[in-house]
């Protein structure tokens, strides 16, 4: 028994028209449907929203609810912005920097090409404040993965037992570090 794919993933929105159509325009995402209900189905709670969902590629699916009774969303404040992000897969560099151009063009804030030596990035906000990458596979990636994956048991043990960074993978970053 194991899990086939992600069904997809879901996330709250402030606008679902807006937001469906900020993806569709910024990310050429495929608008698939749109659910509305007056009552949880899970839960039978009283609590009107709309369910919308935009094809992410491959069978996966990037879902909002737009909850108008509930209180102003919000993130977790006690995460820091960087760590609560989604991550799009983009074909190669040339497409990264073509949608990086696009965002720009938009008047959407871009940082990066972010070199994470395995894989570059680009990260902007969605009109939610939701963090998005988009990420496009290093030309090395099978050998950088290859031995990424000799030392990820290790390294799991390590932090375990210290909570401090395992040197086992320094590599990674080393040339953004040392200026190079």
């Amino acid at each position: 028994m194991k899990i086939e794919q992600i069904h997809h993933v879901a996330y709250r929105c402030k606008d679902a028209k807006e937001t469906v159509e900020w993806y569709v325009k910024n990310l050429n995402m495929d608008f698939v449907l749109a659910i509305a209900e007056d009552h949880v189905p899970s839960t039978h709670e009283p609590d009107p929203y709309m369910h919308v969902f935009l094809d992410a590629g491959n069978g996966n699916v990037l879902a909002f609810f737009e909850l108008p009774t509930k209180p102003e969303m919000s993130r977790d404040l006690n995460t820091p912005v960087w760590v609560q992000h989604i991550a799009f897969k983009v074909k190669d560099r040339d497409t990264l920097v073509a949608f990086k151009d696009q965002l720009e063009e938009n008047g959407i804030p871009v940082l990066g090409v972010t070199d994470h030596s395995i894989f570059h990035s680009i990260y902007f906000f969605d009109p939610n404040g939701h963090r998005v990458e988009l990420a496009c596979p290093d030309p090395e990636e099978d050998a950088l993965l290859k031995k990424l994956d000799s030392v990820k048991w290790d390294m799991l043990e390590e932090w375990s037992k210290t909570k401090r960074a395992p040197k086992h993978a320094a590599w990674l970053h080393q040339k953004e570090l040392s200026g190079v």
